[in-house]
């Protein structure tokens, strides 16, 4: 069964290096090496590296990739004041973004009922204020260790005091504030979308995944045009920290995708949104057509012996899905942008899954090659749930 075509009509971005989607391929052109040590914004080193693997609480990589501080004025986009410091950096940035693919939409836009246009964006379920609304709350231990210390009572509850100033209060907006369904849900609320806004995590996966669902929404005629992307701003601490015990970041603080000397990823952030049309739809109002999708595959791996292992024969299903919707096969392919994790587990199933399907295809001259296979995670690191390779 051929999936519907999908016209790309509107595009935004923001990476490390870039405020928007024509500066992020100026990088990526030019092979910008956009990583760097962790910014004192984001958590200091000399409280959390360790080049030990094994350190507890620690971790062995210091470097990634980072937005820029960019420039956010609230009043513009609906937010009061008062409720910034209990809002997630992700729905703020993605508020701008949203903004930006509208915008490169037009005319366009300003013609669709809004009753069907919708919001369905990749984003992970747990958000950055998170970590420090729980740790608010982690007062009672602060003070059975002080007690258990000898500290009087009152220097006891006094030093909590002063540790509990080091977090965001809680307020009536810091629930929404925490939420990733929220950075969706906020994008309809301000631009007074009608259609569906929700959020799908499917890890690495997610901005796929969003994708997925809003071509679905357009085939079965839902909505008639679909802002969807991923989101991905977490580069804390924490996620550091699982990062780091799984272990899948480099110690070498370089991720090679693809590479024999490959020895982990980076992490990195961003955000990236598209419109998404009926190609028909698109053609007949004639909208800017960036792009047309004609196929999207996936699977799950079913049981293996770890839930997070990666196997060869799933990611391989998955592709010969997509082809198989698509109506073509991988002899027509020039360029792959793969996963490209750099860590050995994940390469080597991606590889070996490539190799199997497009091994099925026409074989080219020996002595010419017909694709290339590459990853963007190399210059702006792995950002999770917002994949720039979307």
């Amino acid at each position: 069964m051929h999936q519907s075509p999908i016209a790309v009509i509107g595009v935004s971005a923001l990476f490390p290096g870039s405020t928007d989607a024509g500066g992020f391929w100026r990088d990526i052109l030019a092979g910008r090496d956009l990583t760097s040590e962790v910014p004192k914004t984001h958590w200091l080193i000399e409280d959390y590296y360790d080049p030990n693997p094994a350190a507890p609480d620690k971790t062995y990589c210091k470097r990634g990739a980072f937005i820029d501080p960019i420039a956010f004025d609230p009043m513009e986009f609906g937010v009061p004041p008062s409720i910034m410091p209990a809002t997630d950096t992700a729905q703020l940035l993605a508020l701008i973004v949203a903004q930006k693919v509208l915008d490169d939409v037009g005319d366009s836009f300003r013609a669709i009922d809004r009753d069907r246009v919708s919001v369905i964006l990749g984003v992970t379920s747990g958000q950055e204020l998170l970590g420090s609304m729980v740790s608010r709350l982690q007062r009672p231990i602060w003070l059975k260790a002080l007690r258990e210390s000898g500290i009087v009572e009152s220097e006891a509850q006094a030093i909590c005091e002063r540790i509990s100033k080091n977090y965001v209060p809680w307020q009536e907006s810091s629930f929404p504030g925490l939420l990733g369904n929220v950075v969706a849900g906020r994008i309809a609320n301000r631009f007074d979308l009608h259609g569906t806004n929700c959020v799908t995590d499917a890890a690495c996966a997610s901005a796929l995944s969003a994708l997925s669902v809003g071509m679905n929404e357009l085939a079965v005629g839902q909505s008639d045009l679909v802002i969807t992307g991923g989101v991905d701003t977490m580069n804390d601490i924490l996620m550091y920290m699982c990062f780091s015990k799984t272990p899948a970041l480099s110690p070498t603080g370089d991720c090679r995708p693809f590479s024999s000397t490959a020895d982990g990823t980076l992490l990195g952030e961003g955000i990236a949104m598209l419109a998404l049309r009926r190609l028909e739809d698109a053609e007949r109002d004639h909208n800017r057509i960036y792009a047309v999708i004609r196929g999207l595959g996936s699977s799950s791996d079913g049981r293996s012996k770890s839930v997070y292992a990666p196997l060869p024969e799933g990611q391989a299903r998955s592709l010969r899905r997509a082809y198989a919707q698509a109506g073509y096969g991988p002899e027509t392919v020039e360029l792959m942008e793969g996963h490209g994790t750099a860590t050995k587990a994940g390469d080597l199933a991606e590889f070996t899954a490539l190799k199997e399907v497009f091994g099925e295809a026409s074989q080219p001259s020996p002595s010419r090659p017909w694709c290339a296979l590459g990853s963007v995670k190399t210059n702006i690191g792995h950002t999770q749930s917002a994949p720039a390779s979307m």
